[in-house]
């Protein structure tokens, strides 16, 4: 009996030391930044470095940590290596690991309490407000992120319209159109940057916080 409880403490601490390799794996804000960005869609570390405005060598040096705990993979296309989630699994983890930041961190609130503040009058739909007025063909949806990611995965019905195509999207928009913009989720601000250009060209706009991960999820359309 002793050596059986000895067996099972052994095991007990190495399933610990294992769990505990996922949790120094996202030990760094930067790699969580990967990890989200890596949810929206594949993509090389060109892009990657671009988009967290990182060197080549700083993000590598995350992605083979990524890669250690099993979090992220990657194919050869070419001469470039395309890394994605390991799992779709990954992506509702990382949004529940949100939800749990946002209710026990209140620096997170005040975070974006703070900045919307500086949006003039930008006002926030939810995502069930925005699908009533979807189903009701009352509003046009904008998914501002790269196309990339658009065509990788989006939600019904959204436009794509990348951030830098907005101005010229904007020129040939009824005038009495409204809107609702989202980007990459809660940790992007891109749907109050561009609610707050569409208001102040005189339409009628708003955000939403959520993006497809968390809109999948409410409305139970992830296979």
């Amino acid at each position: 009996m002793k050596d059986m409880r000895h067996s099972a403490k052994v095991l007990k601490d190495e399933l610990y030391k294992q769990l505990a390799r996922i949790g120094k794996s996202l030990s760094s804000d930067k790699r969580l930044e990967i990890l989200n960005l890596l949810s929206q869609g594949s993509k090389t570390v060109e892009k990657l470095a671009a988009y967290t405005e990182m060197n080549y060598a700083n993000v590598s040096r995350h992605l083979q940590i990524l890669l250690e705990a099993k979090l992220v993979k990657f194919t050869k296309v070419g001469t470039y290596a395309v890394y994605s989630l390991a799992d779709p699994a990954i992506a509702d983890f990382l949004s529940s690991l949100w939800r749990i930041s946002q209710r026990q961190l209140p620096d997170i609130g005040k975070l974006k309490e703070d900045f919307l503040k500086n949006m003039d009058e930008v006002q926030t739909l939810t995502m069930d407000e925005v699908r009533r007025k979807m189903n009701n063909e009352s509003i046009l949806l904008l998914d501002l992120r790269p196309k990339e990611e658009y065509e990788s995965g989006h939600i019904a019905g959204a436009i794509s319209v990348p951030m830098e195509d907005l101005e010229g999207f904007m020129r040939d928009l009824p005038e009495h159109a409204e809107i609702v913009a989202y980007c990459r989720g809660p940790l992007c601000v891109y749907s109050a940057l561009a609610a707050q250009k569409l208001r102040s060209e005189g339409f009628a706009a708003y955000r939403m916080d959520e993006g497809l991960t968390e809109w999948q999820e409410r409305f139970q359309l992830r296979p």
